[in-house]
C-alpha cells in the first residue's frame, strides 16, 4: 500500500533533509517536491538521492514552460542517473499569472502542448536528435552519456481534458487541492474509460493525489493553516473551474463575494471542503482520510504539510496507517 510525501523546498536545509530522510526510513513510496518559487525541486532532489537512498524520487510538478523540452529532458535524465534510476518527471501546465511573470512565457494551447512537450522530452531519451514541433523544436542529442529512455512521466490535471490526456500519455496523473469526492466521481472515470478505449493496462497507471494533512491536537489551528494555503488557489483559474465541477461553486461564489477582506475570504472556503480534500486530526482521523482517497482511485496519496503544524508526527501517523493496513491483510 502506497504513501508518498511533498518534502517542502523552503524552510532550513537540514529541517527538508531531515523529512526526507525520515520518510525514507518510514518506507515512503516516493519523495516529491513542487517546483514553487524557492528551492529548484531538480537540485533539491539530486541532492537527496543520498539523504535518502532507497525512496522513489519526483517533481510534483515542475511547469513545461520554464525550461524547453532539451532542458527538461537532459535535467531530469541527471536526477535520474545520480539516484540509480529513481526518478520520476511530474510534467504540469502552471498558471498564465505565474508563467509570464516568472518566465515571460505565454500559455497557448495546454492539451497540445502538454502532448507535444511530453512527446518531444521522451523522443530526445530515447535518443532522436532532431524534433520539430507546433510549439518546440530541437536538435539536441546526449553525448558520452546514454539515459534511461523509460524514466516514468506523470502529467498534473485538474480539468477533464488533461485528465484525459494524462491517462492516455503519461505513466500516471498528479493531483492538487483535488477533494476526494472529486476523485471518486469525476477523474477516476475519466482516466478508466480514456485507458480502457485505448487498450491500456489501468492497474499500472499511477493515481498520486497530494492530500494535505496534519496529525495534531488543535485541529482548529490547522483548519487555520490550509484554509490560508487555499486561499491563493481561490484565485487561480484552473482551480475554480475544478472547485466548482467538484460541487464547491458555493465556497468560490462566498469566496468572490468576500474580495478585499481576507478574513471573510477564509472563512468563505468552507469547513465541508476542507475535511474532504484534507487528513486533520489524530492517527486515527489520518488513517480514515487516506483509505478514503484509496476507496476514491488514488491509489498513492501524497501527504502534504499544512502550514504552521509539525510534519514530523504527520510522516509518522501516515506510515502507522500504512503498516496497519498492510499487517491487516496479512
Amino acid at each position: 500500500m502506497s504513501v508518498s510525501v511533498l518534502v517542502p523546498t523552503t524552510g532550513a536545509w537540514s529541517e527538508v533533509a531531515g523529512y526526507a530522510a525520515l520518510a525514507d526510513e518510514l518506507g515512503y513510496e516516493s519523495i516529491n517536491c513542487s517546483h514553487i518559487s524557492a528551492r529548484d525541486s531538480f537540485t533539491t532532489l539530486a541532492a537527496l538521492a543520498d539523504v535518502a537512498p532507497n525512496v522513489r524520487l519526483g517533481t510534483a510538478v515542475a511547469p513545461i514552460y520554464h525550461r524547453s523540452p532539451a532542458s527538461m529532458a537532459q535535467t531530469a535524465a541527471t536526477v535520474d542517473d545520480i539516484s540509480g534510476g529513481r526518478f520520476r518527471l511530474g510534467l504540469g501546465i502552471g498558471h498564465r499569472i505565474t508563467m509570464g511573470q516568472w518566465h515571460g512565457a505565454e500559455i497557448g494551447r495546454p492539451l497540445a502542448e502538454m502532448r507535444e512537450y511530453v512527446g518531444v522530452v521522451r523522443a530526445l531519451w530515447a535518443g532522436r536528435v532532431a524534433v520539430d514541433g507546433a510549439r518546440w523544436r530541437s536538435e539536441f542529442g546526449f553525448v558520452g552519456f546514454a539515459p534511461r529512455s523509460d524514466i516514468p512521466i506523470y502529467v498534473a490535471a485538474l480539468s477533464r481534458g488533461m485528465i484525459r490526456l494524462a491517462a492516455e500519455i503519461a505513466d500516471g496523473i498528479v493531483l492538487w487541492a483535488c477533494p476526494s469526492s472529486y476523485i471518486r466521481d469525476v477523474v477516476v472515470p475519466e482516466i478508466a474509460e480514456v485507458r480502457r478505449a485505448a487498450g491500456l493496462d489501468l492497474d499500472g497507471f499511477d493515481v498520486l493525489a497530494a492530500v494535505p494533512a496534519a496529525a495534531t491536537g488543535d485541529v482548529d489551528l490547522a483548519v487555520e493553516g490550509i484554509r490560508s494555503e487555499l486561499q491563493r488557489y481561490f484565485g487561480l483559474p484552473f482551480y475554480r473551474a475544478m472547485f466548482i465541477a467538484a460541487g464547491y461553486g458555493d465556497d468560490v461564489a462566498a469566496f468572490d463575494a468576500a474580495a478585499g477582506d481576507r478574513t471573510a475570504q477564509l472563512r468563505a472556503i468552507s469547513e465541508r471542503f476542507v475535511f474532504d480534500l484534507c487528513a486533520i486530526g489524530d492517527s486515527r482521523a489520518i488513517s480514515q482520510v487516506l483509505e478514503r482517497y484509496r476507496q476514491a482511485g488514488a491509489g498513492n496519496p501524497m501527504i502534504t504539510q499544512v502550514r504552521g503544524t509539525d510534519f514530523a508526527p504527520t510522516l509518522h501517523a501516515a506510515a502507522e496507517q500504512k503498516t496497519t493496513a498492510a499487517g491487516a491483510r496479512a
